[in-house]
């Protein structure tokens, strides 16, 4: 689908109704971290599923909250952000790790030069809601083709966001994902028919595991 031709996303619809948008979530996180807040939940367990040194893609980093903590753990990180004021703060707050502004429904690091695959792809912040509804299949597909053998990928987000989580379930196995495992936090709570949220591990549907 040409870049003319795809329907907003909905931040891009946020951006055009307040252009000021951007600035406001950088220092919210930035005011969270001053009053010593914890940001970084999420990484903390992508982190527990990691040897040090893995690489790590933050898909739909935001300004680094996430890649910029698993960086500072040792690991390998490369983000990727559709805003590039996003980007520009997560260059600024958390160098050493590699920030790039790039719409996640035409991510091919490989074609920018970055070295893939990546043993861990991590997608949080209600980032796969995000998205325009008819790009979600397609950043599904580019996680699956841009993970390694063994390598998992985690996405969260919340229910009563125009994605039910049927939906995405089924979007992820047309993909080439399988779950492994279906959390209702980020803190390890079991994924019920009831949670308003989900936190999914999902490995590649071509590995076969004993």
């Amino acid at each position: 689908m040409s870049e003319t031709a795809r329907e907003p996303n909905a931040w891009e619809l946020k951006l055009r109704a307040n252009p000021g948008h951007s600035a406001w979530y950088i220092e919210r996180f930035r005011a969270m971290e001053r009053a010593g807040k914890d940001i970084v939940g999420e990484a903390r367990l992508i982190d527990a599923m990691l040897p040090r040194g893995s690489r790590v893609l933050d898909a739909g980093s935001g300004p680094g909250r996430l890649g910029g903590y698993l960086h500072h753990a040792g690991h390998q990180v490369v983000g990727v952000d559709y805003d590039p004021a996003l980007i520009e703060a997560a260059q600024a707050d958390h160098p050493g790790a590699t920030w790039l502004a790039g719409d996640l429904a035409d991510l091919d690091l490989p074609a920018l030069g970055i070295d893939a695959p990546f043993d861990a792809i991590v997608c949080a912040g209600n980032v796969m809601t995000f998205l325009a509804p008819s790009t979600r299949g397609e950043v599904l597909r580019r996680f699956a083709a841009h993970l390694a053998p063994g390598g998992r990928v985690v996405i969260g987000f919340g229910a009563g966001r125009d994605y039910p989580f049927e939906r995405f379930r089924a979007d992820a196995s047309d993909a080439g994902l399988r779950e492994e495992l279906l959390l209702s936090t980020w803190d390890l709570r079991p994924f019920t028919p009831s949670s308003d949220f989900l936190v999914a591990v999902l490995g590649s549907r071509d590995e076969i595991t004993p």
